[in-house]
């Protein structure tokens, strides 16, 4: 092992930690971001059902939204029951 070798593991040691430290502000400022702007369910739902509705006749009632936050991510479930027999146009 030379002393160039030394120097040359500690710059991508660092590399990687810096990397690392990147995507944790990142993920933080986005989380952060989603929480400071709520998404209103009631108002996606309603925008949702009807961008649907030009190509399916479905059920509002059987149609819902739901936002889930975890300390990593966020999911938006959308759950809709369509009819049994599509018309063809």
């Amino acid at each position: 092992m030379s002393l160039l070798d030394l120097f040359r593991s500690r710059r991508e040691s660092s590399a990687a930690t810096a990397k690392e430290r990147l995507q944790i502000i990142v993920s933080h400022e986005r989380t952060r971001k989603l929480r400071n702007n709520p998404i209103n369910l009631q108002e996606l739902k309603q925008k949702l059902v009807g961008v649907i509705s030009q190509y399916l006749h479905i059920d509002e009632n059987q149609f819902s939204v739901q936002l889930q936050h975890d300390a990593d991510h966020s999911i938006l479930e959308m759950n809709v029951t369509l009819p049994d027999a599509v018309d063809q146009p």
